[in-house]
């Protein structure tokens, strides 16, 4: 019983000992809490070891929604783009700002490929103690922050004009956003691709009547070459443009799958409301329309690909100019007899004069 007492006494004045030092060594200021200051190699190991089993404890029970939704995907990166640039870049942005200056310094999420995304989920909805990264969970609601997972899995690899073309902007540009879904639950922001101010209908429609030097023609071409685009599927969009460009009724229909959504001038149509009311209205806003392609992009996406564009165009529309920076994203499925498009979202802004 006496060494049972003399071995609690001991354990009491190494712990008091202990917390002693622990102590005076806080409070000496010895260490260094800069962020431009590395930790101490075991410090680092400690850290880290605590990060990953205490994320690894955490995300056992978080039920994956299904990460292939092209809409989810493109939402993902219109977020992404506004709040994660800055911190792990974006295709074609090798560094920032702000990244040098981070300590531990944030993974570059476009070479980061397999990522779990129960992981990718836990982190981003709560955040990383001692860290940059927020609790975007505090401002964000489960659907949105599952975008940004279903785009991270695909970010890997992905050129800057795919990511343009899905609505990813370059940090700079980013300093004034509105994040995608915060409107509804998966419903894009920014001025319709519809009905505008001036009642216009800005769709994209190819690069008729312009000259192969022009340098946003050339990024088209080169788009095609990306290891997961579908040039063929490409290929459908660019005949969907031609066919509204020069009012083609016959071939638009057909280039839209029977159960088509159609989502322009905050409307979201069918296929048969479409022919009856709205695809006239594009057509005739097209026809003497000067298109000018800014860049496209396209993704496999298992049995369906997603293709996004951007143009610029210039028209007139009841006497008065127009001139809008159109936004196009196309799901396409692949049938017997070619590419199909299954969903259409349009987006217009203004051009700056």
């Amino acid at each position: 019983m006496k060494n049972h007492q003399r071995h609690l006494l001991a354990a009491g004045i190494a712990i008091g000992v202990l917390a002693i030092g622990i102590g005076g060594f806080v409070w000496s200021g010895l260490y260094n809490i800069g962020a431009d200051d590395p930790h101490w190699a075991p410090t680092r190991m400690l850290i880290d070891n605590l990060r990953e089993h205490s994320i690894g404890a955490r995300m056992v029970d978080v039920a994956v929604p299904n990460l292939e939704d092209p809409q989810r995907i493109r939402l993902g990166a219109v977020n992404y783009s506004a709040m994660c640039t800055g911190c792990h870049l974006a295709p074609g942005v090798e560094d920032t700002e702000i990244r040098p200056g981070l300590y531990p310094m944030p993974p570059n999420l476009t070479t980061l490929a397999n990522q779990d995304p129960k992981r990718s989920f836990w982190i981003i909805k709560h955040g990383i103690k001692m860290s940059a990264m927020p609790a975007w969970g505090k401002t964000h609601t489960d659907d949105q922050i599952w975008d940004m997972v279903a785009f991270l899995q695909k970010l890997p690899g992905m050129t800057p004009t795919q990511y343009a073309a899905l609505g990813g902007k370059p940090p700079a540009e980013d300093e004034d956003h509105m994040h995608a879904g915060m409107e509804d639950e998966h419903a894009g922001g920014g001025e319709s691709h519809g009905e505008s101010e001036q009642d216009g209908h800005a769709h994209e429609a190819g690069d008729a009547g312009h000259e192969a030097s022009d340098p946003a023609a050339s990024t088209i071409s080169m788009a095609g070459l990306a290891a997961n685009a579908v040039p063929a599927a490409e290929s459908a969009a660019k005949a969907f443009h031609e066919a509204l460009k020069r009012g083609d009724r016959q071939v638009v229909l057909a280039l839209l799958a029977p159960e088509v959504v159609i989502h322009e001038g905050g409307e979201t149509q069918s296929r048969e409301a479409y022919a009856a009311s709205h695809l006239n209205h594009d057509i005739a806003f097209l026809k003497d329309a000067d298109i000018r392609p800014v860049d496209i992009g396209s993704m496999a996406m298992g049995d369906t690909a997603m293709v996004g564009s951007r143009s610029q165009v210039r028209t007139t529309h009841h006497g008065e100019p127009v001139a809008v920076l159109s936004s196009e994203m196309l799901t396409l499925k692949k049938a017997p007899n070619g590419w199909l498009i299954t969903q259409v979202d349009w987006v217009s802004q203004p051009l700056q004069p």
